[in-house]
């Protein structure tokens, strides 16, 4: 598969995803945490439609494509969910390759959308291959983190801290691809005050892999709970220089701490959250994330929800009553 050649957003990139999204969603709230600390916040995307932060960085992409174009996409499940619905929302048609191996919640879900829905592959990386292979038929693709609208969309989230939030600020960001966390460290770079943290699962470290390696490097991929972080990035991935220029450091949690992270976020916040949104709290909740300088905070964001009832429920049941 031929390396594809994709820019870094523009400025006009990142002033219409900001219009677009302001359009078709509300802002996600910020609400504290005390259970992790005085001065931690959390950035609740599971209220977004679809569940999940994806959405934002899919509302920007397929309003850039244009009218009549077939848009093509690659998902573990809720960047396909975000597609589906830009998708409906401006009648644009779509075709959304999962892993067979996807979340049944999130393959159940993307069966409501008048979408075309593939399931190729046992992993993330089988179904990109898939979805790009189809998209040389005759589409567009649009990767769910290696596509400048989508990091433009995916920015908004900071976009909305800043308006709600000032002063000394350390953001925790879910990694798998780094269509976030480069989103984010964009907005970030803008700002002296404001330090950005990458948080991967401890079984799927690609994207700092890369980041050191200043290159994609494959890297052997886990079993997780946190199954929209996992596997390896496209070779050439512009996210990853993005990420190595504006990411200040990066953490990585394991599967019990991913565990802890969803029972305190259900108990103690009253928020669902899959194991990949609950990464950013996990770090925090074991100490990775600290900021020392006066005054200053932390969010974390809350990035997902759509996680099995049976997956939920044994997560749960983990607890110490």
């Amino acid at each position: 598969m031929a390396e594809r050649r994709v820019a870094e957003p523009t400025v006009d990139d990142l002033r219409t995803a900001e219009a677009v999204v302001r359009e078709g969603l509300a802002p996600t709230p910020l609400v504290a945490a005390p259970a992790l600390g005085p001065g931690v916040l959390l950035k609740v995307e599971t209220v977004q439609p679809t569940g999940s932060f994806k959405v934002r960085g899919a509302l920007a992409a397929v309003a850039h494509a244009r009218p009549g174009e077939h848009v093509v996409t690659a998902s573990a499940g809720n960047h396909g969910l975000g597609v589906a619905q830009a998708a409906a929302l401006l009648g644009r048609s779509a075709t959304v390759v999962v892993p067979e191996n996807a979340s049944r919640a999130k393959i159940d879900r993307l069966r409501s959308f008048p979408v075309d829905l593939v399931l190729a592959g046992d992993g993330y990386d089988a179904a990109e291959e898939h979805a790009l292979d189809l998209a040389v038929g005759g589409g567009v693709f649009v990767s769910p983190y290696n596509d400048p609208r989508v990091i433009a969309g995916q920015r908004t989230v900071a976009v909305e801290i800043g308006g709600s939030l000032d002063g000394p600020l350390t953001i925790a960001v879910p990694v798998g691809g780094g269509g976030l966390v480069a989103g984010v460290a964009l907005w970030a770079a803008g700002h002296d005050d404001v330090r950005v943290v990458g948080v991967e699962a401890a079984a799927s470290r690609a994207m700092s892999t890369a980041v050191r390696a200043r290159r994609v490097v494959d890297v052997p991929i886990g079993a997780t709970l946190a199954d929209g972080m996992a596997g390896n990035v496209e070779a050439g991935s512009v996210t990853v220089a993005i990420a190595a220029r504006h990411v200040d450091a990066w953490v990585a949690v394991e599967e019990d701490e991913l565990r802890a992270a969803m029972r305190l976020l259900a108990f103690d916040s009253g928020l669902v959250a899959e194991g990949a949104g609950a990464a950013a709290t996990a770090a925090v909740l074991a100490g990775r994330v600290v900021d020392e300088r006066p005054g200053a905070r932390i969010v974390a964001l809350v990035t997902g929800r759509n996680i099995t009832r049976s997956a939920l429920l044994e997560v749960l049941a983990g607890s110490a009553a």
